[in-house]
């Protein structure tokens, strides 16, 4: 009885110190968003890696090689808003750049509550307040109680904002008209000492059109280790787990002006690997190799030029949006005498003006269903469909499931417009956009590297909505609010 006793003493006091452990973290998690990142660009660029950043990553990282975008619009605001929420349009809200509300278009980011920090422009008008659930950063802060840092950083308004969440230590973002960046009242009264001494070491370079220039790689990770500098990311006092988002924009300015092949977007992928390289080092030497998790995706890919497929005799082409809204407007004019029955045509839906519509007491329905066939007749369309009748549509499950998963009430236009592969509302001559369901807009890299990452690949499906819900498994924190994605890294 004696020995029983002792035994269920010494296994109470086993059970006692494996309850009192610390959990296991990360010092730092850092994500990193490559916009308009093509999957294939991994291997197309392969013999051109010259730097030890994209080398790097596939050498030592998990490589997910059949991630891919499981909705449409297939935006940068969106795409950011997945990848940290874990989920589709359809459950956050962010349902693309500009999204009409009230009949009027707001970008994804827009708050007119708050005021710029570092500006008194408009460009600091901005807050993630849009995004209807949690982030990651959001979740980490929680479960740390409030402890965690999270900071975002990049180019573009919504690349920085969306990614660090509502209740980040921060988010900062350029504002080109005053030539440095910025914050807003969401997040401080102040830009902290460390920002502002960045914007005077950087002037020269801040006065310019960055955004399209590879310098706008180079100012961004740049920010990005100021930031762990500035904030001793990844050396909490208490111990906790920080969080740096970073969104490379400038790889997206330059396919839009150039098309996804080209001198000028070999220059800006080869400028992101030196990048990439120094970033690496930077947390290397700061944080330390293997006490940092880090991964890489993008925010969407991007469709080759139409003229481009068409002088290799494959499909593409232009569907001009703006000429198919003056069309429709000017026939819906005479025949029902509205002035402007379709409000705005954007990201491949179109928003009609319900309330010219109601004045007419016209049904509403019956009208949406006649401009969808009216839009279905261009030979440029496979598909137009009013979003009432997309479950019991003809639309393909694979083409129907995307549709519903980024479609959001109050948010999302009236009808959803599928074209037919390769044809995009952009120049013919060069450049390309994305928006669409097809492969060369949804199909994404995504690669793990670092704390508790073993070297692999797989090529089963992930969707990118599976990223946040991998980082709170590693992490053993609850995953965001909206989530709809599955963890994939055992």
């Amino acid at each position: 009885m004696k020995k029983l006793t002792l035994l269920l003493l010494a296994l109470l006091g086993l059970a006692m110190a494996q309850a009192q452990q610390p959990i296991e973290r990360p010092r730092l998690v850092v994500g990193i968003v490559v916009d308009q990142m093509r999957w294939d660009y991994l291997y197309t660029y392969n013999q051109m890696w010259r730097s030890d950043g994209m080398r790097r990553l596939l050498r030592e990282g998990y490589s997910c090689g059949n991630t891919v975008i499981d909705y449409v619009p297939t935006y940068t605001a969106c795409g950011h808003s997945c990848v940290y929420t874990g989920t589709t349009p359809a459950f956050n809200g962010i349902v693309g750049n500009t999204m009409m509300v009230h009949g009027k278009p707001i970008t994804s980011v827009q708050d007119t509550t708050v005021t710029g920090v570092g500006t008194t422009t408009k460009v600091g008008q901005a807050s993630p307040r849009n995004l209807l659930v949690t982030t990651l950063g959001d979740e980490l802060r929680m479960a740390t109680g409030m402890q965690a840092r999270v900071v975002g950083v990049s180019l573009k308004d919504r690349a920085a904002i969306l990614p660090a969440g509502h209740s980040a230590n921060g988010a900062f973002w350029f504002d080109k008209s005053a030539g440095c960046f910025i914050t807003s009242t969401h997040y401080m009264n102040e830009l902290p000492q460390w920002v502002k001494d960045f914007n005077k070491k950087n002037k020269k370079d801040l006065n310019q059109d960055i955004a399209p220039m590879p310098i706008g790689v180079t100012l961004t990770t740049r920010l990005a280790i100021a930031a762990l500098d500035g904030e001793q990311l990844g050396k909490n006092p208490t111990g906790d787990t920080d969080i740096l988002t970073v969104s490379y924009s400038s790889t997206d300015y330059v396919c839009h002006a150039n098309g996804t092949r080209g001198e000028k977007v070999d220059e800006i992928f080869m400028t992101l690997d030196r990048e990439l390289k120094a970033l690496f080092d930077a947390l290397d030497q700061r944080v330390g190799r293997g006490n940092y998790l880090l991964f890489l995706t993008a925010d969407h890919a991007g469709c080759h030029n139409a003229k481009f497929m068409n002088g290799h005799k494959m499909p593409g082409g232009v569907w001009d949006q703006s000429d198919k809204k003056k069309e429709l407007n000017a026939y819906y004019q005479q025949k029902y005498g509205i002035d402007k029955i379709i409000l705005d045509f954007f990201q491949n839906q179109v928003h009609l003006n319900r309330a010219a519509i109601e004045e007419k007491k016209l049904d509403f329905r019956a009208v949406c269903q006649e401009v969808a066939d009216r839009m279905a007749m261009d030979p440029a369309v496979m598909y137009a469909v009013p979003f009432e009748c997309v479950a019991t549509s003809v639309l393909p499950p694979a083409i129907k499931d995307r549709v519903i998963m980024g479609y959001c009430p109050g948010r999302s236009g009236d009808i959803q417009v599928i074209t037919r592969s390769g044809y995009m509302d952009y120049s013919y001559e060069k450049g390309t956009t994305h928006v669409a369901w097809n492969p060369y807009d949804t199909h994404v890299p995504f690669i793990l590297m670092g704390w508790h990452v073993n070297h692999g690949f797989t090529n089963r499906l992930v969707f990118i909505n599976d990223i946040a819900p991998t980082i709170c498994a590693m992490l053993k924190i609850q995953m965001p609010t909206g989530c709809t994605g599955t963890a994939i890294y055992e």
